[in-house]
């Protein structure tokens, strides 16, 4: 299983960024896909998840501002990240719970994608 991000970049603070994660391979199924970021010298931190059947959950911060989504005949999950603040400013990673064709059930991480918010 191999996953793509896609949709970084730099933006002025208020601005809106979506991303884009793509799994591909030998997928038997997807679960749960989320998002999560991690800035200079702080820990990873869960973004946003969604749930093979729809139910999502956000952190605080990003509650009324993002929105995660998926197409699953896609296997692509989304966030979508409006008015955007400089605190925002981090690597996002996707994260994606799937079971390949011959393999366990297990995470599956992309390469991250910046994201720059400017004051």
């Amino acid at each position: 299983v191999q996953l793509q991000a896609s949709g970084g970049g730099l933006v002025q603070a208020g601005g809106s960024l979506r991303l884009s994660c793509a799994a591909s391979g030998s997928i038997s199924s997807i679960n749960a896909m989320g998002w999560y970021r991690q800035a200079p010298g702080k820990q990873r931190e869960l973004v946003a998840r969604i749930t093979s059947g729809g139910s999502t959950n956000y952190t605080d911060s990003a509650k009324g501002r993002f929105t995660i989504s998926r197409d699953n005949l896609k296997k692509t999950v989304y966030l979508q990240t409006n008015s955007l603040k400089p605190e925002d400013t981090a690597v996002y990673y996707c994260k994606v719970d799937a079971r390949a064709t011959y393999g366990p059930r297990r995470d599956y991480w992309g390469q991250g994608t910046q994201v720059t918010v400017s004051s």
